[in-house]
C-alpha cells in the first residue's frame, strides 16, 4: 500500500467512525467506564441539603461555619488496544480484510476515547511484541494508530496473546481498558488471561471471516498454513471432511470462550461483514 494509499484509507475511516462514535458510542462509553476515583475538586460553605458525612471538620473548626468537601470523579482513563499482527489476520474474503475491520473498530474505540479526554495505547504482537506506541492523548495520535494497524508487517508466526498480555501488565501497573483483537486460532496460557483480568478490563474481540469457519466444495486443493507455512491437500468435495473442519473450528472457539468466561473476562465474536457498532454499544450498556 502506498503513501497516498494510506492517507486516504486512514481519511476514510475517520469519517465514517467518528459519526458512528458520536452517534452511538461515545455516550454509552462515557457512561460505561467510570474512571479510577473521586478526586477533591474544591471546599465551599455548608448549603441546606449538603450531605453531613462530606463536612471538612478542620475548615468548620477553624472558621466556625460549616464547610464541606466537593468531590468529583476522576475521569482520566488509559484504553489499551492489543492486535495481533499474525499472518492470518491479513485476509478477507468479503467487503474488508481482518486487519482493515481491525483498524475501523479500532478507531471507533478511539475516538470515543478522545471525545472523553483518555489515553490510548496501541500492542502489536504475534509470537512477541513487535511494536508500542504509548498512550497519548488526540485525533492525531488516534490517526497514528490506526496507520499502523493498516501498515503493519504481518508475520508468518503464531499468535501469543498470553505474550501480550504479559508484557502489557509489566509497564501498565494502573488499571486500563484492554480490547483484545485476534481471531484466537493459536494456542495460549489461559492462566496469564485470568491474571490480567483481575487487574483489567478486558475484551477479547475475536475477528473472523466466513472461510475461517467453513471452507466450500471446490474440489481438491492445496491449502498453506498462513503463519506455519505447512501444506496439506484437502478433498473439499467431501461432506465428511467439511463437517469435520466446522466442528473442529467451533469446539476450538468454545473453547476461548470458556477461558475468557472463567477468567471473568468478556468476549466477543465479530465477522469482517458485520456490524460492529451494536456489538460495541451492547457491551458498554452491559457495563
Amino acid at each position: 500500500m502506498q503513501i497516498k494509499d494510506i492517507i486516504k484509507k486512514v481519511k476514510q475511516i475517520e469519517i465514517r467512525t467518528r459519526k458512528k462514535s458520536e452517534a452511538t458510542l461515545m455516550g454509552q462509553y462515557h457512561s460505561a467506564f467510570k474512571g479510577q476515583g473521586m478526586t477533591l475538586s474544591e471546599v465551599r460553605p455548608y448549603q441546606y441539603g449538603d450531605e453531613i458525612r462530606r463536612i471538612d471538620w478542620n475548615k468548620t473548626a477553624r472558621f466556625r461555619e460549616p464547610f464541606v468537601k466537593v468531590m468529583e470523579e476522576e475521569r482520566e482513563l488509559t484504553m489499551m488496544l492489543l492486535v495481533d499482527i499474525s499472518a492470518s489476520m491479513d485476509y478477507g474474503t468479503r467487503t474488508q480484510l481482518k486487519r482493515e475491520f481491525v483498524a475501523e473498530i479500532a478507531a471507533s474505540l478511539g475516538f470515543s476515547a478522545a471525545g472523553n479526554n483518555d489515553k490510548v495505547g496501541l500492542i502489536l504482537f504475534a509470537d512477541k511484541v513487535y511494536k508500542v506506541i504509548p498512550p497519548q492523548k488526540g485525533r492525531k495520535h488516534i490517526l497514528a494508530i490506526i496507520s499502523n494497524i493498516l501498515t503493519a508487517d504481518y508475520v508468518s508466526a503464531p499468535a501469543k496473546i498470553d505474550t501480550a498480555l504479559e508484557y502489557m501488565m509489566g509497564i501498565f501497573k494502573r488499571k486500563s481498558l484492554v480490547f483484545m483483537f485476534s481471531d484466537f486460532e493459536d494456542a495460549y496460557d489461559s492462566k496469564i488471561l485470568k491474571i490480567a483480568s483481575k487487574k483489567h478490563q478486558v475484551l477479547g474481540m475475536r475477528i473472523y471471516d466466513d472461510k475461517d469457519e467453513q471452507i466450500p466444495d471446490v474440489g481438491y486443493t492445496l491449502f498453506r498454513d498462513a503463519e506455519t507455512g505447512k501444506q496439506v491437500w484437502a478433498n473439499t468435495s467431501s461432506k465428511r471432511w467439511r463437517y469435520d473442519f466446522a466442528e473442529s473450528q467451533k469446539q476450538k472457539q468454545r473453547r476461548v470462550e470458556e477461558d475468557f468466561e472463567n477468567s471473568s473476562a468478556s468476549y466477543m465474536n465479530i465477522n469482517t461483514g458485520e456490524d460492529y457498532s451494536r456489538f460495541l454499544y451492547q457491551y458498554f450498556r452491559k457495563k
